[in-house]
């Protein structure tokens, strides 16, 4: 079953391919299109080549922190293959974000050249783009997984043995999907929102407008922090997730045996059979919603991954109640879906009360954006109690010791088993945004523009309920890798009445919104030397608003690279030292006090800042429809003022958060020896 999980992997890898293939037969437009997209290429290799530079030599100490640790042990030789995880997780995770991001960057021209004939082919095209990447991410995932159980197999390790030396990898993905995420996430929205404030607020200028010197650098910073960033996210989600079930599984081993253990890695296989499926019946009609094509194939995918669920649980386990756990966890993910298409679709009461909130002023505008965004917490909390309380009870039903443990990680598996379609719909929104961008800026017809505006905005919602379903699953798998945590460490109690978990739990919460603030305020100080840069260009050369200069992109590309590599490192190796620092001090019970209720801050906090972020941006773009005086009205300035401030929120924050609350459970894992 483990081989037939590694040839499936093997499959999808060549089927994205052909994607590939295809996609590159497509016309890439106009000569301006073509130098539009030359400059957006070049952006974004040279930032990602610094970021990961950086990456690098962080990843590289780590490594031998890690070996230390089991060195000092007396378990140098699991030390070593530890450290090797570690190392190749980290590698296979850089690789995922690059696949994200070169996939991007040769999609997006092809996208707008298509929209100039066809809407139909335009959102075909974006969306195969996207399911290049999140079939290849899931593939590598299983591939990297598989492929290490083998080696350690073919080492002399037994099947309960492997499960443990396997953590290193998902800490290494983890570690750099954190700061991919913050590097690139300060990059996109401190480019973004020095344009729009300068641009549309004090210019007037249209979005995307070529006159503006930051327009470039904002294309670039989709590329770079929604697909390379979202990428190595969500190569890390389904590594770490993989490897906590797993270990859980080795508590069942007496249960199921061996099948208890690779059954993640075998389901995986099989739901990424499902999402390309999915992805070829998502096709769309001159006249459709963008939308309901790409949730038509998105119900393909999770009829058939439940149908692929229902035949692998019975054949591997044997029991009708975890099946109905992972069903669980399908259901969850499909609510979560819907959840964040209500709180951020401008069809929906929460968009168009921001809308209304607009036309009184800016204040006004902010105050119900952070409202719905406090609110639409509820709905997740009350999905993601509801999922893990159910799977653990079906769970437990079983009558197996640890059974209502491993059904919750069999939901969580459930849930995973839609993510290669989730993240092509993830990458659709910033190939879109940037495909409208290339056709502003080229001057393309208002037809073109209008078909690019129609993709954008079924970008902005699938970008946010992917954002919700990352959360979903991520509370999901942190209580997975938490019990695993808890597993490892020889503990079955937390006891907050202790002044040391307590104070544990203290700082965890802390580290949550300490973290967040770092983060936002790294946006906006890079933002503010955009601002100053395109205001400097404004009035040294009356000729670029004149339309008879050009202006100099590559300053404001290098403004932002630099910013944003130097304001990532901060944040990121706080998120790594604290728990180290609280479980060396303060040890297992209380390290695991820190892992839960930072985890509960950041599962809420993060929720808050996706919706309300993705809200305020199509509140703004409802507005530019020609709704409350569409667009230059003053309901236009105080919707353009909230989706700046949501940038951050839902691009930089929310999904960083998304990381590190993964990162906690992993790296406590990774470094257990050193805790007890």
């Amino acid at each position: 079953m483990l081989l037939t999980s590694f040839i499936i992997s093997i499959v999808a890898l060549f089927f994205a391919g052909w994607l590939v293939f295809w996609i590159k037969k497509n016309d890439m437009g106009t000569a301006k299109m073509q130098e539009i997209y030359e400059a957006i290429k070049k952006g974004a290799n040279a930032f990602l080549k610094r970021q990961y530079q950086t990456i690098a030599i962080i990843t590289v100490v780590l490594a031998l922190v890690l070996y230390g640790v089991y060195a000092l042990n007396g378990k140098s030789l699991a030390g070593l293959q530890v450290s090797l995880a570690f190392i190749l997780g980290a590698i296979c995770s850089s690789v995922s974000g690059l696949i994200g991001m070169w996939i991007s960057v040769r999609s997006n021209i092809r996208t707008a050249s298509a929209a100039q004939t066809s809407f139909s082919k335009a959102l075909t095209i974006a969306l195969r783009a996207g399911a290049v990447s999140g079939i290849t991410i899931v593939a590598l995932s299983l591939i990297g997984i598989t492929g290490l159980y083998y080696i350690y197999g073919w080492m002399g390790y037994t099947a309960i043995e492997i499960p443990h030396l396997l953590v290193g990898f998902g800490f290494g993905a983890s570690l750099v999907a954190l700061f991919a995420q913050l590097g690139g996430g300060i990059y996109t929205k401190a480019a973004d929102v020095g344009a729009d404030l300068v641009g549309k607020v004090e210019a007037g200028i249209p979005e995307d407008d070529a006159r503006n010197p930051a327009v470039i650098a904002d294309l670039v910073g989709d590329n770079v922090g929604d697909c390379a960033g979202r990428g190595a996210d969500l190569f890390e989600s389904t590594a770490a997730e993989n490897i906590g079930a797993m270990i859980l599984g080795v508590a069942l081993y007496p249960y199921f045996g061996i099948n208890g253990i690779i059954f993640p890695l075998v389901i995986r296989g099989f739901g990424l059979l499902a999402a390309v499926v999915g992805v070829l019946f998502a096709k769309a009609k001159e006249t459709d919603e963008p939308l309901k094509a790409l949730n038509k194939g998105y119900f393909v995918t999770s009829l058939l991954a439940t149908i692929a669920f229902y035949f692998v649980t019975m054949e591997m386990l044997g029991s009708i109640l975890m099946f109905y756990a992972g069903l669980v966890g399908i259901v969850a993910s499909i609510a979560f879906v819907f959840i964040t298409q209500y709180y951020t679709e401008h069809k929906y009461r929460p968009v168009q009360d921001i809308a209304e909130a607009s036309k009184t002023g800016h204040a006004t505008n902010i105050i119900a954006g952070l409202s719905i965004g406090f609110e639409c917490t509820a709905a997740t909390v009350v999905t993601i109690s509801a999922a893990l309380l159910a799977s653990f009870k079906l769970g437990a039903m079983t009558g197996f010791e640890h059974g209502g443990l491993y059904g919750t990680a069999v939901a969580t598996m459930g849930m995973l088993s839609t993510a290669a379609y989730i993240l092509a719909m993830d990458t659709f929104g910033p190939i879109t945004d940037n495909a409208g961008g290339i056709a502003e800026m080229s001057g393309a017809s208002k037809e073109v523009r209008e078909r690019t505006d129609k993709l954008d905005s079924a970008g902005n919602t699938t970008k946010a309920l992917t954002k919700g379903y990352a959360m979903g699953s991520a509370a999901l798998a942190a209580f997975l890798l938490f019990s695993a945590f808890l597993t490892e460490a020889g503990m079955t109690i937390v006891d907050l009445a202790k002044v040391e978990v307590f104070v544990a739990a203290l700082i965890g919460a802390m580290l949550i919104f300490f973290f967040s603030g770092l983060t936002m305020r790294a946006v906006g100080k890079a933002a503010g030397k955009i601002v100053e840069e395109v205001r400097r260009q404004f009035k040294a050369d009356a000729g670029i608003m004149a339309g008879t200069s050009k202006p100099d992109y590559a300053t404001c590309v290098d403004i932002t690279t630099k910013a944003a590599l130097k304001e990532m490192i901060i944040p990121g190796l706080i998120a790594v030292i604290i728990p180290i620092v609280v479980g060396v001090t303060m040890k297992a019970e209380a390290l695991a006090g820190f892992i839960m209720i930072g985890t509960i801050a950041g599962v809420l906090l993060a929720t808050l800042m996706n919706n309300a972020g993705g809200a305020w941006d199509n509140a703004k773009k409802y507005i530019e429809m020609g709704n409350l005086g569409g667009k230059g009205g003053d309901a236009h300035k105080a919707a353009v003022t909230g989706d700046t401030v949501g940038d951050p929120f839902k691009d930089t924050v929310g999904p960083s958060l998304h990381v590190l609350v993964k990162l906690l459970g992993t790296l406590s894992l990774a470094l257990v020896a050193l805790f007890i």
